[in-house]
């Protein structure tokens, strides 16, 4: 057996159904091993990017490890922005690369690049096979830390000879799992915790996106409901709470809902589940912090105290933790904390009667129309990303795909493929509505081909405002309206781009003539574009920075 069909038999060990890569000629020798293979489908994606971030949506829509795979030099380094993302977002993904023969490497060959060290910053770790003896080993161990703790990409750059000449393969031995009780000091400082929760008269849970990676969702709405707690959402935590329960606040951050923010600056105890208290989230940091306690609960102990000295840090099992805590009754009622909170949600209610087409009426459509159905949502990165965090309703976890810690242009697209073949790989007829602006479509739209080659069911909406909406955004905020480098004034028919790869497309620029499109494209079993044509605006609520969490900018 040569080392390519090792790395063939390792990933089927790992009940890898589905890769995503582009071959070259370091790589070449996987592929070879691959044509006789029937139970690994290996989608050609259009760019090696792509092949990153679908093998990201992939991951996030199953749980599992994506796979990605590429050549060396450029090969690789394309990989770079994808492997990123996954790093930023907590994402396992594993990432193989080709690399010249071993006798060639450090000689400047053709398209030699020590991808170690470029990726060393945005992975949990990278292998460099040197020893055909490790390649199985080396295999194993990457796919364990790619979903092991907190979750994270993981490359492995394999030597073309090192796949084409024979190596030594052992099958993988069964790993027994030890159970570990938490220590003494352990569950003291958890008995603090819910001593603190049950005195606390102003609380807020933070749901980030650990809650989904430890798939935790009942255990949070338990604990929620144990001690009567309202719920605010990351943009990572969007899924991870179902939005319509009645302890869900929704989206909170930069651009979070009033309601939300609100209830985050009034609270005396924030108690985070799986977030790690990035600046979009809490704004100004000593304002956030002011006159508040914290409990930090994360499966990664480096993020504890990292961005806020904690109350108290609890690092460990999300499940166990919560069930911990949940020993402790409630001993106060919260009545006046509640009212507070639903003065808020009324006097802050979106209003959604439009006289013409806008983003935050479309997305609420789209959350009605598809309530009760099998579908899920992946977005690219903008200001669209923003009004589908406010005004979608998001109701389960790995339904929700979006490049939050990274923000990354150009990811929604090949992630909303990833995840569409991730659900079809897994007979599920769910569908991925895919929501991206007409900046971002331009850097990954190329995938439009592998989608429409596959025949992949997305539905794709392209927000159409001729501009770089969130740079005019942030230029109207900070820098005295002067618009420079976001404009996006030349013509561009998206539809007839769309349909140059054979989707069918609409172009729309009314709340009906969306409606109708949508409606059409949601009994086609089949991919769709719907380009919508709007007038620029601005993402309401919005924080400046500096400001505290609930220290809105006025647009008018």
């Amino acid at each position: 057996m040569n080392g390519a069909q090792i790395v063939v038999k390792c990933l089927q060990e790992q009940q890898v159904d589905t890769i995503f890569g582009y071959p070259g000629g370091m790589i070449l020798p996987l592929y070879d091993a691959l044509y006789d293979i029937d139970d690994i489908n290996q989608i050609l994606v259009t760019h090696e990017q792509n092949a990153a971030h679908a093998a990201d949506g992939y991951a996030r829509a199953t749980g599992k490890v994506g796979v990605c795979i590429a050549t060396s030099g450029p090969g690789a380094t394309n990989l770079v922005t994808g492997i990123a993302t996954a790093f930023m977002d907590s994402i396992p993904i594993v990432a193989i690369t080709g690399q010249v023969d071993t006798s060639l490497a450090g000689r400047d060959s053709f398209q030699e690049t020590d991808i170690l060290d470029v990726t060393m910053p945005i992975t949990k770790h990278n292998y460099k096979i040197k020893d055909p003896k490790t390649l199985a080993e080396t295999i194993r161990k990457a796919f364990k830390l790619a979903r092991s703790g907190r979750p994270g990409p993981v490359l492995i750059d394999i030597p073309r000879d090192i796949l084409l000449n024979p190596a030594p393969f052992r099958a993988a031995e069964e790993e027994i799992k030890e159970h570990q009780e938490p220590d003494v000091d352990f569950k003291i400082c958890v008995a603090e915790a819910a001593e603190v929760i049950c005195k606390a008269k102003q609380p807020v849970v933070i749901c980030g996106g650990g809650v989904i990676s430890a798939g935790a969702t009942r255990e949070v709405l338990d604990f929620a409901e144990h001690f009567n707690l309202p719920i605010a959402c990351t943009l990572m935590g969007i899924g991870g709470v179902p939005r319509s329960h009645e302890n869900v606040l929704g989206f909170a951050g930069m651009h979070g809902r009033k309601a939300a923010n609100n209830a985050i600056a009034n609270a005396d105890l924030i108690i985070s589940l799986g977030s790690r208290f990035a600046d979009r989230q809490t704004g100004n940091l000593d304002k956030y912090t002011a006159n508040t306690k914290f409990i930090h609960i994360d499966i990664d102990p480096a993020e504890i105290d990292k961005n806020i000295a904690s109350s108290i840090g609890l690092a460990g099992d999300m499940k166990k933790i919560l069930s911990m805590l949940m020993v402790r009754e409630r001993t106060q009622k919260l009545d006046k904390w509640w009212k507070k909170i639903d003065s808020w949600r009324s006097e802050y209610a979106y209003d959604y009667n439009v006289t013409r087409l806008t983003l935050p009426w479309a997305m609420n459509h789209v959350a009605k129309a598809t309530s009760g159905k099998e579908f899920a949502f992946a977005t690219d990165v903008g200001q669209h990303q923003m009004w589908c965090a406010l005004h979608l309703r998001v109701e389960e976890p790995r339904t929700w795909f979006t490049s939050g810690g990274l923000g990354t242009m150009g990811f929604g697209l090949p992630a909303a493929m990833g995840a569409q073949c991730a659900y079809l790989a897994e007979g599920s007829k769910r569908r991925v509505v895919h929501i991206a602006g007409d900046g971002g479509i331009k850097m990954t739209g190329n995938e439009y081909y592998t989608i429409a080659r596959l025949n992949l069911p997305i539905i794709s909406i392209i927000v159409n405002n001729s501009s770089l909406g969130m740079i005019r955004q942030l230029q109207k905020v900070n820098y005295k309206e002067r618009y420079i480098a976001c404009e996006l004034d030349y013509p561009m028919d998206y539809a007839a781009y769309a349909r140059s790869f054979g989707i069918e497309a609409d172009r729309v620029d009314t709340p009906e003539g969306f409606a109708e499109s949508f409606l059409r494209a949601m009994t086609e079993n089949k991919p769709h574009v719907i380009v919508m044509d709007i007038h620029r605006s601005f993402v309401e609520p919005m924080i400046k920075g500096g400001a505290k969490i609930n220290e809105f900018v006025d647009f008018k």
